[in-house]
């Protein structure tokens, strides 16, 4: 009986290069570089908001509040459109002669219903929009990684990127002031 023993590196391919560095300043220039290099398929992650990170990185704004506009609006309307049909066509009910398309009474449920549809649509949108929840990703082996809640700053350029070159790619990072550049492998 032949056993074939592979090793991580014959068993997963490179996921891509991970760098890290020790401040806030640093990263952002290290983004700078690396949007000016090319590079399509890359992030920057942080122990907390750093401002204007995203133009930075070159980052377009996000399509989700023009979602949650659009689902508030349909909320609304529909909340809306359903009371007054309750009330006008299916059950009308004359209570001390007042109108039966009487638009105030409605307000506060149009409202709040319009405000539930937004914030759902929010929620529920940022979570299919960054792929949550993501219970697995190759960089959570990496031990260096498990200091981004804490204090470090890191930048992982994926192989996948048309630009991608390993040795190119490293020395990149290395000269945009990284600590530390490592080779993550695994997949998603």
């Amino acid at each position: 009986m032949h056993i074939e023993v592979m090793t991580m590196s014959e068993n997963n391919k490179l996921y891509g290069l991970l760098a890290e560095y020790d401040s806030a300043s640093s990263i952002f220039t290290a983004c700078e570089k690396v949007r000016d290099a090319g590079f399509k398929k890359w992030d920057a992650c942080t122990p907390f908001c750093v401002h204007n990170l995203d133009k930075a990185m070159g980052l377009k704004p996000s399509f989700l509040p023009w979602i949650v506009l659009c689902m508030g609006i349909t909320g609304g309307c529909s909340a809306l459109a359903f009371m007054l049909w309750t009330s006008v066509v299916d059950y009308p009910l004359n209570i001390g002669g007042k109108p039966l398309w009487s638009i105030p009474a409605y307000i506060p449920v149009t409202f709040e219903v319009t405000v539930l549809f937004s914030c759902l649509t929010a929620c529920f949108g940022m979570f299919f929009i960054c792929r949550l929840p993501m219970l697995h990703h190759p960089l959570f082996e990496s031990e260096r990684f498990k200091q981004v809640t804490n204090d470090k700053f890191f930048i992982v350029i994926e192989s996948a990127d048309e630009q991608f070159d390993l040795a190119a790619t490293k020395a990149l990072l290395e000269d945009s002031g990284a600590a530390h550049v490592e080779e993550v492998e695994g997949q998603l």
